[in-house]
């Protein structure tokens, strides 16, 4: 079963996390929640995959969310 990689970055300034890949061609996706957005993925990267021509129609593939937030912390 063919992976495809999506990296999930945090956006402090809009509070949401947003998704890019080069794998999927044509991935806009974005959320409040690492889980919220997870969920939206699930659904848009099969038919992005499919609607691309990547993959055919009925075809299973694994999906690997990388996420990436960064924090700034106060020491005292």
């Amino acid at each position: 079963m063919q992976t495809y990689e999506v990296f999930a970055h945090w956006d402090a300034e809009a509070n949401v996390w947003w998704a890019e890949s080069e794998s999927v061609p044509g991935l806009v996706a974005e959320a409040e929640t690492v889980e919220a957005l997870l969920q939206d993925l699930k659904a848009v990267v099969p038919e992005l995959l499919t609607l691309n021509g990547v993959i055919p129609t009925e075809h299973r593939v694994a999906l690997r969310l990388v996420t990436d937030r960064v924090e700034d912390l106060h020491l005292s």
